[in-house]
């Protein structure tokens, strides 16, 4: 054991489980969806609890994918919020709307800059990484090498197969094979591997990932922040004039795998009940496309908007009956929206438009907090609302179900203390010990 590790083994001692842990994650604060809300609340949640956090993200970008006007023209950057160290470093972001190139600058980009904020503060005891994206696994691979740290990695998703489901590569294509090299790399570095779903599991025995290497912890969800509001006298509905609306909500990101389009054909084919109303709420750019959906179809029921501040969203969840969760049939079988779990927090029914053999698919059947329908299918859906709409009993019923199976298993403290002692034991078994914590 080299110098510098028996030091802090003694420092971990002395402290009692106080860790240094460094997260590297493309996405996090102040970005309001995706990865970067449940990286923010993990850093916060580690800092409270007296450990000492520094995270190597990306200036903000998502979901616009244009840099935040506050950290426009600015190479690196370091802040602190809550507790929290934030190195930031420079992206090279096209647009909304990127090419396959300024996809693979985008990730370039990040890789060579992220690497020089890595060596810029203490050294950690452990590393964790998030993945996708998966070019990130280099700079952390390469980081931990040096320092000799180990690494836990986070996969929310199966980078490769994804690729091909959605169309973005064509099978057995070279960016394939870098893709497959890419996660080999990000497995065989890593101490641990954590997954978001049991359903991960043998698609990483078959990529050679010994099952002893991987641990299942669900994305989690603050019940707290994220909880059952009124929906009458809400003031979101209020001011859209949703009031004594049976409002289907749709918010988030959409992009390729999402299929909004499906929705809009849905709520053509309702707009003989007026009482039904669908509400898509995401970035401007991707909701000028819908719009022409819209028109397209004749949707007249549909209303399109704009993100607000993440501490409205409890508010617009309660204005919701009935919240959607749409994928289409050739996502990733392992392709689980983070959303679920705040949607079931939030009281309302979920209906999903899902591949029935998906993570997404089992996660809303097993929570019985939803109802889940064929993808893209318009009719389908349609069938789905209309018989939700009519029996508003089921509905409050789905709601609370889906709230109590929220907080029962996918709450933040719970997976909180799973991280936490999952980081200790990395360390303390990277550096040949077992700790045992002090007498009181």
């Amino acid at each position: 054991m080299d110098d510098g590790v028996e030091e802090r083994q003694d420092y971990l001692l002395q402290n009692k489980y106080i860790m240094r842990i460094l997260i590297y994650s493309y996405n996090y604060y102040p970005e309001p969806i995706g990865i970067a809300p449940l990286m923010t609340e993990l850093a916060q949640g580690l800092v409270k609890r007296g450990h000492q956090v520094r995270v190597v993200t990306g200036m903000p970008n998502y979901p616009q994918r244009r840099i935040y006007p506050q950290y426009r023209g600015k190479f690196y950057l370091t802040e602190e919020h809550n507790g929290v160290t934030i190195q930031r470093s420079y992206l090279r972001v096209n647009g909304p709307h990127p090419s396959l190139l300024d996809r693979l600058l985008l990730d370039g980009s990040f890789v060579v800059s992220s690497a020089v904020q890595a060596f810029r503060g203490w050294r950690p005891d452990v590393i964790f990484s998030t993945m996708p994206p998966l070019p990130i696994c280099v700079p952390v691979a390469f980081y931990g090498w040096i320092r000799n740290i180990p690494i836990v990695l986070n996969v929310q998703d199966i980078v490769s197969e994804a690729a091909v489901r959605v169309g973005l590569v064509k099978k057995n294509g070279m960016l394939i094979k870098i893709a497959d090299a890419l996660e080999k790399l990000a497995y065989s570095t890593a101490s641990q591997v954590s997954v978001i779903d049991s359903g991960f599991v043998s698609k990483l025995h078959s990529q050679g990932v010994p099952p002893e290497k991987i641990v299942c912890v669900p994305n989690w969800v603050d019940v707290n922040f994220i909880r059952p509001l009124p929906k009458e006298n809400n003031p979101f509905r209020e001011a859209h004039k949703l009031n004594g609306k049976f409002v289907v909500l749709y918010a988030g990101n959409i992009a390729l795998t999402q299929g909004l389009q499906t929705v809009v054909k849905a709520a053509a084919r309702l707009k003989h009940i007026p009482e039904i109303a669908f509400l898509i709420v995401g970035e401007s750019t991707a909701l000028t496309r819908l719009q022409k959906d819209c028109e397209t179809y004749k949707a007249t029921n549909v209303m399109l908007l704009s993100f607000e501040p993440r501490e409205k969203l409890p508010e617009m969840l309660a204005a919701a009956d009935v919240s959607l969760v749409v994928q289409k049939r050739r996502v990733t079988n392992f392709n689980m929206p983070s959303k679920i779990q705040v949607l079931l927090a939030s009281g309302r029914a979920i209906l999903a438009s899902v591949p029935e053999t998906g993570t997404a698919h089992k996660a809303v059947q097993q929570s019985g907090g939803g109802v889940v329908v064929a993808p893209e299918d318009p009719q389908a859906l349609a069938d789905a609302v209309e018989d939700l709409f009519l029996n508003c009993d089921r509905v409050d019923a789905l709601g609370e179900q889906g709230r109590k199976y929220a907080v029962e298993n996918y709450g933040f403290e719970e997976a909180l203390n799973h991280y936490e002692a999952l980081f200790a034991a990395v360390a303390a078994s990277h550096a040949e010990k077992i700790l045992q914590p002090l007498p009181k």
